[in-house]
């Protein structure tokens, strides 16, 4: 099959972000509310004193102070902590939820961590989480154990932990969870326990103010990655560059790629994970999820140009999401041929709308959802 270029597409903003008077505010992820709330609850079993503020550590080292919108206690059996979610000016459907956290003693040394109402369960694969579980992602699930470690001596003691958010099936209804396959409530999110409103047409021209900084440094390579987690990664990979090479680009690689040409750059590197490459492999350079989706069939026929058989390519083809066309590959052995050919890809893509007049080197890595490690490249690194 002949490879056909895809169209370049950089979507409008979604109407909500273009007018923003003034800065902007950071919040604080489900996964931190959710945290701040175990805290708060466990300490007043422990304690015996219902608790109005609680202290935690987000995944950074960073340590914050949440207040506390209800405490109710059973004496020795059961304590309840309530944490209203102040997303900040992100515009999020979950802002104003009042996460909940129900503790009691468990039988058992150690943290059980389950969903109450209002908490999705997830239905499908590829999303990294055990099909019929809560939907708490990684991060949160780490914090929470964290927070629990610092109350009591999870090797002595059993503590079992219920995360419910009132009305989180209804606010659910204004997300993709269903198209994802969580169903019943909202997912328990975050990787950095903050929000930073990624959206906006602020944070779009704060990547672009980035590039402007790094090239007035006389720097003239642009390392863009989507995120803390793909940073990380890109610093493990490039630590010859300094800080400020480093640009979270969020949905926004289009303005950062058009800043960096304007600027004179000669080297732009993407780190990223399987979804947001397979919607940059598609043309698509402004990838907020309002505004474009993973195309699928893009994935199955980078499974069957690196021999993929049938089977696996109508798997992928029909995956829930982009990591779960990345698990079917790394199941199948072909996650190195299929993400370098993916890579591959997204470096012509980002090529093209640098303009091909332009001498600017392009690279791309994969890196796996923990940002530990790549796993795949354009050809500047080997897996």
């Amino acid at each position: 099959m002949t490879y056909a270029e895809p169209p370049l597409r950089e979507p409008d903003l979604p109407r909500t972000a273009k007018v923003r008077p003034t800065a902007l505010r950071t919040g604080w992820t489900t996964g931190a509310c959710a945290t701040a709330a175990t805290k708060a609850a466990l300490t007043a079993l422990v304690t015996g004193e219902p608790q109005r503020r609680v202290e935690i550590g987000l995944p950074a080292g960073r340590r914050v102070t949440f207040a506390v919108a209800r405490c109710d206690l059973d004496p020795s059996r059961r304590a309840e902590a309530v944490v209203v979610k102040d997303a900040g000016d992100d515009p999020d459907v979950t802002h104003g939820a009042e996460l909940t956290a129900t503790v009691t003693w468990w039988d058992e040394p150690g943290l059980r961590l389950d969903g109450g109402p209002g908490v999705g369960t997830v239905t499908r694969p590829g999303l990294g989480l055990a099909v019929g579980g809560p939907a708490i992602n990684e991060t949160p699930r780490r914090m929470i154990g964290q927070a629990v470690a610092e109350v009591v001596d999870l090797g002595e003691t059993g503590v079992r932990v219920v995360i419910s958010v009132p009305r989180g099936e209804i606010m659910a209804r204004k997300t993709t969870n269903r198209r994802l396959g969580i169903l019943g409530g909202i997912s328990i999110l975050g990787t950095t326990g903050i929000v930073r409103p990624f959206s906006t047409a602020s944070w779009r021209a704060s990547v672009v103010q980035a590039v402007h900084v790094m090239a007035a440094q006389g720097e003239r390579t642009v390392v863009l990655c989507t995120g803390g987690r793909t940073e990380r990664a890109a610093r493990a990979l490039l630590p010859e560059l300094p800080e400020v090479c480093f640009v979270e680009v969020g949905d926004f690689t289009g303005a950062a790629v058009t800043a960096a040409v304007g600027d004179g750059m000669t080297g732009v590197v993407f780190v990223g994970m399987a979804g947001k490459l397979a919607k940059l492999a598609a043309g698509i350079l402004m990838t907020h999820y309002t505004r474009s989706k993973v195309d699928l069939s893009l994935l199955g026929a980078i499974t069957a140009e690196v021999g993929g058989d049938p089977d696996l390519v109508a798997a992928v083809t029909a995956a829930n999401t982009g990591r779960h066309a990345y698990e079917l590959w790394a199941a199948a052995g072909l996650l190195g041929p299929a993400g370098d050919l993916l890579c591959r890809r997204v470096r012509q893509v980002l090529r093209r709308f640098a303009g091909h007049a332009v001498t600017v080197d392009v690279d791309v890595a994969m890196v796996d959802f923990a940002g530990a490690r790549m796993v795949a490249s354009s050809g500047r690194w080997a897996a």
